[in-house]
């Protein structure tokens, strides 16, 4: 089922989102930072299949939504998705993000407890990055600062990720990198998040204190990290401290329900969409 491009002013600012169509239970998905709506093309369709209304929202600054000077606090963040939802009349919408917008999910159940059926934190919202022995957010900064890709052609961009992706790089896989870019005339690309943005972000996600917002909900939550086997001493800490989040998360909150995705890279909606949109399915439709 393809998706349609729409359009809404919030906040000022103007949206743009993803709509799989359906009259079914609304589910809302959030991608993650200097992402865009279309890494959920391979997760959507199988959810609408399903029966439920699915839009995939592109965040302030990201994908083809206005770009803006400021905003990228989760105040803010959480105040554009609940414009969303309520714009669009969404009653009890399950909420899924991705990375920085499970963040955002977590955060926006905790404030407005009563509003969705329930949350999908997928591979998010469960590390403290700030809380690792020993770490500032100066060191933070550095772990955590993009790559250099400004200006660089579109067809060795996208040679270099055929390189990182190996068997997961595919036609629609190249479309949903490249929707996180702007391409001028030469074919050359350019980021749409602009790095500052993207570190103030950063700075966000750092200074959330996950932990504390569990015990705050009123919904249930299923969390869908990512256990990728770890290529060096960093990534197997990062993985370890994962663990301990998700163990966490589950002593904060009895509503809690975790299913490890093993073997699979951070992004899962790419990965493993088949898999991803049937425990969103079987963990969505008990809510109706």
């Amino acid at each position: 089922m393809p998706s349609i491009h729409s359009y809404l002013l919030l906040n000022n600012l103007r949206f743009h989102y993803l709509d799989w169509g359906g009259d079914g239970p609304p589910v809302v998905l959030l991608h993650g930072l200097a992402s865009n709506a279309r890494i959920w093309d391979l997760v959507a369709p199988r959810l609408a299949e399903q029966g439920f209304r699915v839009l995939a929202l592109d965040q302030r600054h990201h994908g083809l939504t206005d770009p803006v000077d400021d905003g990228f606090d989760f105040s803010t963040i959480t105040r554009d998705l609940h414009a969303f939802i309520e714009t669009l009349g969404l009653e009890r919408p399950v909420l899924v993000g991705h990375s920085w917008g499970a963040n955002t999910v977590l955060a926006y159940a905790a404030q407005r407890p009563a509003l969705p059926a329930g949350i999908v934190l997928v591979d998010g919202g469960v590390t403290e990055m700030s809380a690792a022995p020993g770490m500032t957010w100066e060191q933070a900064e550095v772990i955590l600062r993009p790559p250099e890709l400004e200006g660089m052609p579109a067809d060795e961009f996208l040679s270099r990720a055929r390189g990182w992706l190996g068997d997961l790089y595919s036609a629609e896989v190249a479309a949903i990198l490249l929707a996180n870019f702007r391409l001028d005339e030469d074919e050359r690309i350019y980021r749409r998040l602009p790095v500052p943005k993207h570190m103030q972000i950063a700075r966000a996600i750092y200074e959330m204190k996950t932990s504390e917002y569990y015990s705050r909900l009123h919904c249930p939550a299923l969390l869908c990290p990512a256990a990728e086997a770890p290529r060096d001493d960093r990534a197997a800490q990062f993985l370890e401290r994962k663990r301990a989040g998700v163990a966490q998360a589950q002593q904060n909150s009895p509503r809690v329900l975790v299913r490890w995705f093993e073997d699979t890279v951070h992004d899962i909606p790419v990965h493993r969409p088949a898999a991803l949109a049937q425990a969103i399915a079987e963990f969505a439709l008990p809510l109706r």
